[in-house]
Parts: structure tokens; C-alpha cells; sequence
């Protein structure tokens, strides 16, 4: 169970995550697109299923965005109406900026026996107007119903910059966050920068680790590469001449992601941080969601391997 493994902080959680359908679509086709994503994820043993809360972003950055923004269903209708054939635990991202306490009030409760889990997201821009802060946001949800399952969200490229990330999650924690997920990453040392100083402050202060899941995402087009740019995605010089000079640009990234988190996961096995994988498809083209089908079991069975191995080798 998702929420045994985050409350054990337990490494080796895996999740996948997605976009619900855009709001333009038909309550049928909208079922259809449902149909499909559960049949691709029927047979996979993640642990949680992601679905996310777009936003804009049009005040984060005066560049245009390389695909142009469509409203998509909500995250929570998608998840009650939509995508009950699977009997796996739902991470709701929600941008609580736009939404007041009250309205986010039926999302925080829950049924008598059901789990609610959820991954709050603040404003992508100072300049942006919010209804309710995050903090606001992990206070009350936490009054209103404290078997909440809270999750935050760690930017390692914000690290890079500020180099303060480590005190950012933890700060969040004594907020009510019991796990983090990044968004894509391909630049390995930033986040293995980021989870060096995350391991020595928590050293310090006397403090648990949570866990850390990495989030990977298939590039199979030099446009979705220039929308992973405009997201913020760091993507290192030599990476990002690889990929655009690759005769198949979708098999080196999948290749590269793996190789990446391979090695996250191992930086943390030595340093005792629970590292866990999140894996999405940025683009919703078949090739590319496939891709990332393929990249999900790839890392499951990485994962199992490496755990096994690690135990036969402490038992030796």
C-alpha cells in the first residue's frame, strides 16, 4: 500500500503520472481516453497513479509556450468519474492558488475507509494572484482531515540557484508534506547536488528522511524538448546536443533517463534516502506515452534487482 510505504519511508516507490483529457472533449471520447490509460497501466504494479493540476504558466516566463495551452478536466472529477476500474491509490496534484478553502473542501474530505492523497502546488509566479497560499493550503487541510496524505513538490534545478531546496522540503514537512516528487529530471548532478545537502542538514538537525521520487519523462521530438526547456526542465548542454543530433532522439532519452535515475537511486541506497520514480509522458502522441510505458517497467524492474541484491549483499 502507497501510504504504508510513504508512512514507512520506504525507497522503491513507483508511480506514473498523467494529464487529464482537455475539457474540450466529449464526456464519451473523455471515457474512451480513460479506457485506454487504464488498460496500458492494468498489468503494472506502481504504487500510485499521478494526475495532474495544468497550469498556464503564462506570467513565469515572456517566451511562448511551444504548445498552446488548453483546459483540461479536473484532476478529481477525472479520478471519481473516470478512472475507477483501477483499484490503485490517485496523487491529486492541486494548484491551490486558484482554488479557496471551501471549494477545496470536498477534494480534502474523504469517505468513511478511503485515502485521500494529494501533491499541493503553489503559484508558478510571484506575479500571479492567489485565493489561498500553501501554507493556508497545509494548514487547513490538515484540520479538516488529518489522515491527508500531503506531498510537496522539489525543483533540484531551483537548488542550482538558490541552493536552499534541502530547507525548503523540510520546512514543508513540519507543514504536513510526507513525500516529494520532482519534475523531470535530466541534469543527475543537480540533483544529486541537492540531495548531498539534503542528507548532511538532516544529519545535523536530527531529522528523517523522506521520501524523494524522481520524476522521468521521455523526449521523442525536438518540440517536446523545447517545451521541457520552457517548463524549466535543466537539461545539460551535452545532453541537449545528444538528443538533437540523435538518429532516435526518443530511445536515447528513455536510455539516458534510465542510466540518470539508476544512478540517483543508488546515491541515496548509500546514503540511507528512500529515492523512488515517478515516470509520465509529457507529449500525447502514442509513441511517446508508449515510450514511457516501456521506461516504467524498466525501472520496476531496476528497482527489484537492486533491492534484491542490496539485501543479499547485507546478509552475506
Amino acid at each position: 500500500m502507497l501510504g504504508e510505504k510513504i508512512k514507512r519511508k520506504q525507497a522503491g516507490i513507483l508511480t506514473y503520472g498523467m494529464t487529464p483529457p482537455k475539457e474540450s472533449n466529449g464526456a464519451e471520447r473523455i471515457a474512451e481516453i480513460a479506457t485506454l490509460q487504464q488498460e496500458r497501466l492494468a498489468n503494472i504494479p506502481i504504487d500510485g497513479l499521478i494526475l495532474y493540476d495544468v497550469q498556464e504558466e503564462s506570467e513565469r516566463i515572456e517566451e511562448n509556450r511551444p504548445f498552446p495551452f488548453m483546459r483540461t478536466v479536473d484532476p478529481f472529477e477525472f479520478s471519481e468519474r473516470y478512472l475507477d476500474r483501477l483499484e490503485i491509490p490517485k496523487i491529486v496534484y492541486r494548484c491551490v492558488g486558484k482554488h479557496t478553502i471551501p471549494s477545496l473542501y470536498s477534494f480534502i474530505t474523504a469517505k468513511p475507509g478511503q485515502s485521500r492523497y494529494s501533491v499541493y502546488v503553489g503559484p508558478s509566479s510571484s506575479k500571479e494572484r492567489v485565493q489561498t497560499s500553501l501554507g493556508d493550503a497545509y494548514q487547513w487541510s490538515k484540520q479538516i482531515n488529518e489522515d491527508l496524505v500531503l506531498g510537496g513538490v522539489v525543483i533540484p534545478e531551483r537548488h542550482m540557484v538558490k541552493n536552499d531546496e534541502h530547507i525548503r522540503i523540510n520546512t514543508k514537512v513540519k507543514q504536513g508534506c510526507q513525500y516529494f516528487i520532482s519534475q523531470a529530471t535530466f541534469n543527475v548532478e543537480a540533483s544529486k547536488n541537492f540531495l548531498s545537502d539534503y542528507y548532511y542538514h538532516c544529519k545535523q538537525h536530527e531529522l528523517e528522511f523522506v521520501p524523494i521520487l524522481f520524476n522521468l519523462a521521455p523526449c521523442g521530438s525536438l518540440k517536446t524538448l523545447e517545451f521541457m526547456k520552457w517548463l524549466g526542465i535543466s537539461i545539460p548542454k551535452w545532453l541537449d546536443n545528444d538528443l538533437k543530433h540523435s538518429r532516435d532522439v526518443l530511445e536515447r532519452s528513455v536510455r539516458e533517463s534510465q542510466k540518470i535515475f539508476e544512478e540517483l537511486y543508488y546515491f541515496g541506497l548509500e546514503k540511507g534516502i528512500p529515492i523512488g520514480c515517478s515516470v509520465e509522458s509529457l507529449s500525447t502522441r502514442k509513441v511517446e506515452i508508449e515510450a514511457s510505458i516501456e521506461l516504467l517497467n524498466n525501472i520496476s524492474s531496476f528497482m527489484k534487482n537492486a533491492d534484491r541484491s542490496t539485501s543479499i549483499a547485507a546478509n552475506q
